[in-house]
């Protein structure tokens, strides 16, 4: 059994976002071995694709948006879904949030999010379930970059349409995704977001923060 802290320690090093300079986050650049590990080597350590060790662009725009327009989550419950980093739900407590909930189904996701909260002061509450159909009463939701596969786009918009129609506040950063449902969504804030390279197909993404309606 892999010791998750330790290896998020052991193969990440701590970093602010460069569109979120204000926040610290433990992510893997090409200093680290986990950058260059290949598919085959993670599953055989038994690591999932380790979408907590970067600073995607949607994730970025969103903490962003949310650090420029506290009222959106001040004193307000907030769901930070597909967590990933933490940046997104960092930043809402920032923004003063009165609770985040960061869920994300990877276990290691848990580690990188409670180092993450820890270096930036705050506290961060964590779900592992999946939550997708749930609703238990978020006053906000937070997504970022999570229309990149078409079942889990398929999956995500009936249960955005729905805690949008009960009242809730959905929000999605998204640099462009294949699966992003723009005839339900309405643009509120654009960015140009820095990112590398090695994961995106260029080295800044406009990213613009949704609205679903």
């Amino acid at each position: 059994m892999i010791d998750k802290r330790a290896f998020i320690l052991d193969n990440t090093g701590l970093a602010q976002p460069p569109h979120v300079p204000e926040i610290s986050l433990y992510l893997a650049s090409e200093a680290h071995d986990l950058w260059l590990k290949t598919e085959d080597e993670l599953e055989e350590i038994g690591l999932p694709p380790p979408f907590w060790a970067f600073a995607w662009a949607g994730g970025q725009g969103l903490a962003r948006f949310v650090l420029e327009h506290p009222s959106i989550v001040e004193g307000k419950r907030v769901l930070d879904f597909a967590s990933g980093s933490g940046i997104v739900g960092i930043a809402a407590m920032k923004a003063g949030a009165a609770e985040v909930i960061a869920a994300d189904i990877d276990p290691f996701a848990e580690a990188a999010i409670a180092l993450n909260a820890g270096v930036n002061g705050i506290t961060l509450g964590f779900c592992g379930e999946d939550l997708i159909g749930r609703d238990e009463g978020w006053d906000v939701i937070l997504a970022g970059d999570v229309f990149y596969d078409k079942a889990f786009a398929g999956a995500l918009i009936p249960w955005f349409a729905a805690l949008c129609d009960r009242g809730a506040v959905v929000l999605a950063g998204d640099p462009g995704r294949a699966y992003l449902p723009k005839e339900r969504l309405q643009p509120v804030a654009t960015y140009q977001v820095p990112v590398t390279r090695a994961l995106e197909d260029s080295e800044v993404k406009r990213t613009t923060v949704w609205r679903f309606t």
